[in-house]
């Protein structure tokens, strides 16, 4: 687990892993009725699909360090999860595991850091930028609130909570948008109205985070 000082063991970014594919599964029927809306009706089922095979790959095989495990479960994803969701989250791991590297732990600003190099993946991945209606809209807000959290010296659970709120809101504010990328964009003005449902698996992604890596006291 992270420890007071913000240090986070191989051991807490299982967990995170874990925690993650448990509240795909846990919402995986809303993920799919919000695809329904403007998309393949498929985003729930193909997360949990590949986050469950994801948590199996870790069960085989315990990686040495943050960069094989996040190899592992972007791999994964890319091999086992459809649609759009498979290459995009598959990049943010592997940007995250790449700037981890190969280490037993991570300070918060490693984590941090590592967390906007997946960021920066999916951008280039998808061309998506803010507004576009996509998983950055959730994303990058709450890249840009944990950052600003250990930027202002505050304690690793305290910034992940900042960067909880972020994502909440960032997908929250996807609702009025217009599709600008993806499959909704094909639904022009049709796609108003509508919580994208990659920003609302990515603000379970960020939850994930903040339950298991903030420190007990501030989760």
């Amino acid at each position: 687990m992270a420890d007071t000082s913000g240090t986070i063991d191989l051991a807490a970014l299982d967990g995170w892993m874990r925690e993650f594919a448990r509240l795909v599964a846990e919402n995986r029927d809303e993920l799919t009725r919000l695809d329904s809306a403007i998309g393949d009706a498929d985003h729930g089922i193909n997360m949990d699909r590949g986050m469950t095979a994801a948590v199996s790959a870790l069960d085989a095989a315990t990686p040495a360090g943050a960069a094989g495990m996040f190899k592992k479960v972007g791999m994964t994803l890319v091999s086992t999860t459809g649609g759009a969701s498979g290459p995009l989250y598959g990049t943010l791991f592997l940007r995250f595991g790449t700037a981890a590297g190969e280490v037993g732990e991570l300070t918060a600003a490693t984590f941090a850091t590592a967390l906007r190099a997946g960021l920066d993946g999916v951008v280039q991945r998808g061309k998506a930028e803010l507004g576009d209606k996509t998983m950055v809209d959730a994303l990058a807000p709450a890249v840009d609130a944990l950052d600003a959290g250990l930027a202002a010296d505050t304690s690793l659970g305290a910034a992940l909570a900042a960067a909880q709120a972020a994502a909440d809101a960032g997908r929250d504010a996807t609702i009025p948008m217009l599709a600008r990328k993806g499959r909704a964009s094909y639904l022009g003005e049709r796609s108003i109205g509508h919580q994208d449902p990659g920003a609302t698996s990515v603000a379970l992604l960020v939850t994930a985070a903040a339950t298991v890596l903030g420190t007990p006291g501030q989760r």
